[in-house]
């Protein structure tokens, strides 16, 4: 039976564009949906880009009024934020990335439907007054916060994520509910930019699925910034108080209820996928635990439905969803795409960075897998003790027989960066002596891998 289009992709996130495109490549006629006013998704829009622009400019404001830069003969008087300036910037650099993907749409010919999709069964959806058909679809409607049982976010004082980019003014006291990736990237933008900073977290430590070793060493850097840091609590209520509002907490284990006043308080306690409003179940799919079930290469057990991103399983990183969007793409015109999970990266983009990719020691340890640690101080590596940036570790972690590298985690200066070296080694199923091995430019941060690597055997050359 004829249909409008080979693939229709629901939702224009990094991973729906970027299947889209890829697609289209193949020569498939290709759609794709999106309610929101530009492409890009969360990520582009109101999450990874925006994010990375406020932290990028709000380091150079703390190194700028710290007196960090004296040291090098840059001495600098009276400095001032312009906020709206920031925020400018910020918009400047998001209207960019949505429009060039505005443009990769154009250039590969898929067309852009803007709307909400709603599927009436499994061949066909309606966007507004239209009704649609295609051969295949794939649900990539990514994911939106999470908040607080009997906590309404009001954009104001109470804020989630989206909001706390925006902000018009420096808020005296900010307090992060929940201490994961988001929190505490946007905690470090404003407390950079003066605010006092409270991180409340319910788990035992911030980040918590987190390589222990490194999540410590991680909240101490954070705590000798200056964030206040509360781990084992849980918010018991928020509540608007003036110009501000009042967060109760008390601890865990139980115990006596404390309150802690804020100028604004920033909801960051997950988030969740995004499927609301798309009739799933009119295609014969049921959701598990709101996220979409699928086989391994993407497909579902519907055939013509196929799904990626934050509504599947893993974790809800821009990157995974890229990936998985071409290998679904991949997989719709008949190759072969694949996506290995135990190879996904991950950065917290604070200062300093932390990167980790593959596993924990301790979730080697839960799985019974001996293993050998190497690790190297940045406090060691020539380029960063030459900038005076020395805070932080490299950590490998390699099989105990095979000396197959199982894991990388760190913490430091360009950690984002160096954990693609990383995780490019153990696509390759690398030991930590090809790592060691292999020849690194002089003098570079990489240099510190190389050593970690180096030390698995315990033969680091320079510590």
């Amino acid at each position: 039976m004829a249909t409008d289009f080979d693939l229709i992709v629901i939702g224009a996130g990094p991973g729906g564009y970027v299947a889209a495109i890829r697609a289209a490549q193949h020569g498939l006629k290709v759609a794709c949906i999106e309610k929101r006013g530009t492409l890009g998704g969360t990520c582009l829009n109101v999450g990874c880009i925006p994010s990375k622009a406020l932290l990028h400019g709000s380091h150079f404001f703390e190194e700028a009024g710290s007196g960090h830069l004296a040291k090098f003969g840059v001495k600098i008087a009276g400095v001032e934020l312009d906020l709206a300036a920031l925020l400018a910037e910020k918009d400047k650099a998001v209207k960019e990335l949505t429009d060039g993907v505005a443009f990769l749409f154009k250039k590969n010919k898929v067309e852009w439907i803007k709307g909400e999709a709603r599927f009436v069964d499994a061949k066909s959806i309606t966007v507004g007054d239209r009704t649609l058909t295609a051969k295949d679809f794939i649900i990539a409607t990514g994911s939106e916060p999470t908040s607080l049982p009997g906590v309404t976010p009001d954009g104001e004082v109470i804020v989630t994520s989206t909001e706390a980019l925006t902000l018009g003014a420096v808020p005296g006291h900010l307090v992060v509910i929940g201490g994961g990736y988001i929190g505490l990237e946007m905690g470090s933008v404003w407390r950079r930019l003066g605010s006092k900073v409270t991180v409340v977290e319910y788990a035992p430590r911030i980040v918590p699925a987190m390589d222990v070793e490194v999540g410590n060493a991680f909240a101490k850097v954070l705590k000798k910034q200056g964030m206040v840091i509360h781990t084992d609590t849980k918010v018991t209520g928020v509540a608007r108080k003036g110009t501000g509002a009042v967060v109760t907490v008390e601890p865990v284990a139980g115990g006596a209820a404390t309150e802690i006043e804020a100028d604004v308080v920033l909801l960051s306690t997950g988030r969740r996928p995004n499927t609301d409003g798309l009739n799933i179940e009119a295609t014969g799919l049921v959701l598990e635990q709101g996220r979409v079930p699928i086989n391994h290469d993407f497909s579902t057990s519907v055939a013509g439905i196929w799904a990626i991103g934050d509504v599947v399983e893993g974790p809800m990183l821009a990157h995974k969803a890229e990936d998985e969007g071409v290998a679904a793409a991949d997989n719709i015109a008949g190759l072969n795409g694949h996506v290995n999970r135990d190879v996904i990266p991950a950065v917290v983009y604070t200062d300093p960075e932390v990167a980790t990719v593959g596993r924990t020691e301790e979730e080697l340890k839960a799985a019974g897998i001996q293993y050998k640690v190497g690790k190297f101080p940045f406090a060691a590596n020539s380029r960063a003790k030459t900038n005076r940036d020395t805070e932080g570790f490299v950590k490998v972690l390699a099989d105990a027989v095979s000396d197959r590298i199982l894991g990388v985690h760190i913490i430091g200066p360009m950690a984002g960066t160096m954990i693609a070296e990383a995780a490019l080694a153990m696509e390759f199923g690398a030991s930590s002596e090809d790592l060691a091995l292999t020849c690194h430019a002089h003098p570079t941060h990489p240099e510190a891998l190389k050593e970690a690597a180096m030390a698995v055997t315990g033969k680091p050359i320079h510590m």
